[in-house]
């Protein structure tokens, strides 16, 4: 009998090794869902939107970009991690939802750790503080400081959402400047640039793809970068740190991530169609001019990644005191 229950077991554990292995040569035969967290048009859209164009010529299926916005992408993430673990739903992992919601959520309905697989790390765009130009008079950060704490309370404050980065660091601006400026959470950049531009609120530290050609053109004025060394794209745009704020810097960094269970081979295959992408002249060509830090890399790296960042961020927002019910 035990002889019996061991040749089953083997068959069994064969059958479902073929299975996996028939389901993972024929992935993808129909199109490929990228969920963002975020609304059109901000960086996490334009990234998404411009790598997955790519890896969607090499896969021969159309990977559809699904926005899904909301408390500071947790919404999309979570609708990942309850997803059908087959490869054909995937996140962009981002810094707030898989990072920096662990740390401010009370209650998340995912955990960050195990309920994803990752699959790439696709880089980092850093974050700029721009100000409405007829809204703001000061030329620097310094002249901020002093602007802002002439007129307390009175200069508020965009964010892509609470717990998001862009929130971290006005919580930061805040905190090391000694400053009393309003925060104003928005359900993505989209928005969030829309009304900076019109003066509803009179600055952010957003990401430098949504606001970038704004600056270019005049719009907007950005005062500081919060990348440990000067963006090449605004290389007369100094760092907080230059600005006499020690330890600010902060990155809003993307990759891609599948539901825990996802057959390996369907992730390995994943893994090398988005690095390839990262490194094509193309792809390169359209993020690159808007502040994209394109990486890449093995999902074991990226998973290590996001563990470390989860750490960093539990400190972070321990000491800003920051938390969202």
């Amino acid at each position: 009998m035990n002889a019996l229950l061991q040749r089953l077991a083997g068959a069994l554990a064969l059958s479902l090794l073929c299975v996996t292995a028939v389901h993972a040569q024929a992935y993808p035969n129909r199109p490929v869902r990228l969920i963002v967290g975020f609304s059109p048009g901000g960086g996490t859209d334009v990234v998404a939107r411009v790598v997955g164009q790519k890896v969607s010529e090499a896969l021969g299926q159309q990977i559809i970009i699904e926005n899904r916005p909301g408390a500071t992408g947790t919404i999309a993430a979570n609708a990942v991690a309850k997803a059908t673990p087959d490869g054909y739903t995937l996140l962009v992992a981002h810094v707030n939802s898989n990072a920096i919601a662990p740390s401010v959520f009370s209650k998340l309905p995912y955990d960050a750790r195990k309920d994803f697989a990752p699959i790439i790390y696709l880089g980092y765009v850093p974050n700029v503080l721009a100000v409405n130009v007829s809204k703001v008079p000061a030329k620097n950060v310094k002249e901020l400081v002093a602007y802002a704490k002439q007129n307390p309370g009175q200069l508020s404050f965009a964010s892509s959402g609470n717990g998001s980065t862009q929130h971290l660091a006005g919580e930061m601006l805040k905190l090391t400047a000694g400053i009393n400026i309003i925060h104003v959470p928005y359900k993505g950049s989209g928005q969030a640039i829309t009304d900076l531009l019109a003066g509803v609120v009179q600055l952010n530290i957003d990401t430098m793809p949504p606001v970038i050609e704004h600056i270019k053109s005049g719009s907007l004025r950005a005062l500081a970068v919060t990348t440990p060394k000067r963006a090449t794209q605004l290389p007369d745009v100094p760092t907080f740190v230059e600005e006499g704020l020690q330890g600010f810097t902060m990155t809003n960094w993307y990759g891609v991530a599948a539901p825990a269970g996802t057959p390996p081979e369907i992730v390995k295959r994943l893994n090398a169609e988005f690095d390839k992408a990262l490194n094509d002249k193309d792809v390169k060509s359209k993020l690159v001019p808007v502040g994209a830090e394109l990486a890449g890399g093995s999902a074991a790296e990226f998973e290590a990644f996001i563990k470390t960042e989860i750490d960093k961020y539990a400190k972070l927002t321990k000491d800003a005191n920051v938390k969202v019910e």
